[in-house]
């Protein structure tokens, strides 16, 4: 809109256009008040009804809530105002009237449940405090991709239809692809691989990934975003230095250039980036950390994976972020690369924030005839990956990375009770619109 002003540009003295969303109307009597918001923030409107002309009264106080209207006039100081001015309006728009039966309260005076909110997400953003949770978002993802620019990565894209699975198994979405059977990727995994092995050497991605897992709980999305490194000539140990600065460094760039949105969320004086070195425990010991509490019912052994209960009890033992490394070779995927002098112990590591695993990484298995056996233990056919174990035939440097679940980071970030708080449109068993 030609000539608009943001609300949170307007000084006293000004002549201005805004415009925004009818949040609220007060009428007095002989005054009245209409609170107009935008991206910015909100400014007061005031309608004096003796001193204006009749029909930019009413057409200022028949504007239902949420209407989309635009405003011309004078900007006042008004130390009794929200935001301590206000205009004294001279032209009155209604843009887009709104149905004064709305599904939620945008407002936030009414609560409304998520499910609620999710069938009716554009509304649902116009409440400041989840609005603010995607401005954080967007700076995590801003960060994100500047620190992996400072470690000298080029950011790639890889395929979302693939002729086969990463990991293979159940967990797919099958689709057809002219006539053919193709699915929906579980992970750029391999790709990002072949990539470490080209020229470009170190590689990010930031994209999304589907899996067909039959999951209904708070942390668990059918499609979301992950955030990929993978970086040739790096071990396990370098890997895990990568995945600890992109952490730190969105963390920072929140905590300095967040805090108005943080401050909407009721956490700026708690939140803070995380410092020093993530403690990494070996798999055995995490067991002995989780065994010594005496929560679980079970004690565990040595080659039991972790269930969301052990990773609990084990997150407030450590009480931050931490890694967990060498994990039983069994457990870990078949790329993943085993110690040269211990066959039963992978490079595997997991990067845990207190809550539930962050990240799933480790040392790739470069050598041809390991990882066409490694495919074979799991019961995959290497024929049907050869676009991807054949280009180990033509000189694969050593290479490590990670993934990293991106609406995750946000929902151990700012303490979300359910993930589907940080993505626009979650998709899950029973949600497929909008």
């Amino acid at each position: 809109m030609e000539n608009r002003t943001y609300t949170a540009d307007a000084e006293p003295g000004d002549h201005v256009t805004v415009a925004g969303w009818v949040h609220e109307i007060r009428d007095l009597g002989g005054i009245a008040f209409l609170i107009l918001r935008d991206k910015t923030g909100k400014i007061q409107i005031k309608f004096e009804k003796d001193e204006m002309d009749d029909d930019l009264v009413e057409a200022g106080l028949d504007a239902a809530r949420e209407s989309v209207v635009s405003v011309t006039g004078t900007v006042d100081e008004e130390p009794r105002a929200p935001t301590g001015v206000e205009v004294t309006p001279d032209g009155f728009e209604v843009i887009a009237p709104a149905d004064p039966e709305l599904p939620l309260d945008p407002s936030g005076k009414v609560d409304a449940e998520l499910p609620t909110r999710l069938d009716n997400r554009t509304l649902d953003l116009r409440k400041p405090d989840v609005k603010a949770v995607f401005e954080i978002r967007a700076e995590v993802l801003r960060a994100v991709r500047e620190q992996f620019r400072d470690e000298g990565c080029t950011e790639i894209n890889t395929p979302k239809i693939v002729a086969t699975g990463t990991e293979g198994g159940t967990e797919l979405f099958p689709i057809s692809y002219f006539g053919e059977e193709a699915f929906m990727n579980q992970s750029p995994q391999l790709f990002k691989q072949l990539m470490a092995g080209s020229g470009l050497e170190k590689v990010f991605e930031i994209g999304p990934i589907f899996r067909a897992e039959e999951h209904n709980t708070p942390r668990h999305l059918n499609e979301a975003t992950s955030i990929d490194f993978e970086g040739a000539f790096h071990d396990h140990t370098e890997a895990m230095d990568v995945v600890e600065g992109i952490v730190k460094a969105a963390y920072e760039a929140v905590a300095q250039n967040c805090q108005a949105e943080l401050e909407m969320l009721d956490i700026a004086d708690e939140f803070e980036a995380p410092s020093g070195e993530f403690p990494r425990l070996t798999y055995e010991e995490a067991l002995d950390r989780i065994n010594a509490t005496g929560e679980l019912d079970d004690h565990l052994v040595y080659g039991d994976d972790l269930s969301t209960e052990a990773e609990r009890v084990l997150g407030e033992e450590v009480g931050e972020h931490y890694f967990i490394v060498d994990w039983p070779s069994e457990i870990k995927p078949f790329y993943i690369k085993d110690y040269d002098d211990d066959a039963e112990t992978s490079t595997g590591f997991d990067l845990m924030h207190p809550r539930m695993e962050l990240v799933s990484g480790g040392q790739r298995e470069h050598r041809y005839d390991h990882l066409v056996e490694g495919f074979e233990q799991q019961g995959l056919d290497p024929d049907e990956f050869e676009y991807y174990t054949k280009m180990f035939k033509y000189g694969m440097p050593p290479h490590a990375g990670w993934g990293l679940g991106g609406e995750r980071l946000v929902m151990t970030m700012l303490g979300l009770d359910n993930i589907r708080e940080a993505v626009l449109f979650p998709r899950d068993r029973q949600r497929l619109s909008p």
